[in-house]
């Protein structure tokens, strides 16, 4: 059986918040599924957020192609979440996506894995689409922390 797979949203949180929160789901590898992995929030943009983690014996990888395109995250932004999935269902055919979703599962197969993204809420987040496409190649169970 694999071990779970968490998702976790930084938008309503700090970096220590989040770090606490990844810790006591003994999480060991953060998956960032953000497409432009940088960030207004302090501590949250790719290179610092990599070092605090890593400082926190917890590995980081970014993996762009399962970012959602730009006309995904406007949708999102403007809060019309089903267009938001459409878009990312279709992004998710391409091959980078297509290689980017092996990876991941692959490393969720094996380690206490979180798929992190800005949103707070995961149902209106694209990362609860990875998450799923994930849970459905593994048959694990997905906590939003």
């Amino acid at each position: 059986m694999p071990p779970p797979l968490a998702t976790i949203g930084y938008e309503a949180d700090t970096l220590d918040g989040v770090l606490a929160r990844l810790k006591a789901a003994k999480v060991d590898l953060v998956v960032d599924v953000r497409a432009v992995a940088s960030s207004r929030r302090a501590g949250f943009s790719k290179t610092m957020l990599g070092s605090s983690l890593r400082a926190e014996g917890i590995d980081y990888l970014h993996l762009r192609p399962l970012g959602t395109p730009k006309a995904g995250r406007e949708a999102a932004r403007a809060g019309r979440v089903d267009e938001m999935s459409r878009i990312f269902h279709a992004h998710l055919a391409e091959p980078a996506a297509v290689a980017a979703l092996e990876q991941a599962t692959e490393v969720a197969s094996q380690r206490r894995v979180a798929l992190l993204c800005y949103e707070h809420d995961a149902t209106c987040c694209h990362r609860a689409i990875v998450a799923d496409q994930i849970r459905q190649r593994l048959n694990c169970e997905v906590i939003d922390l």
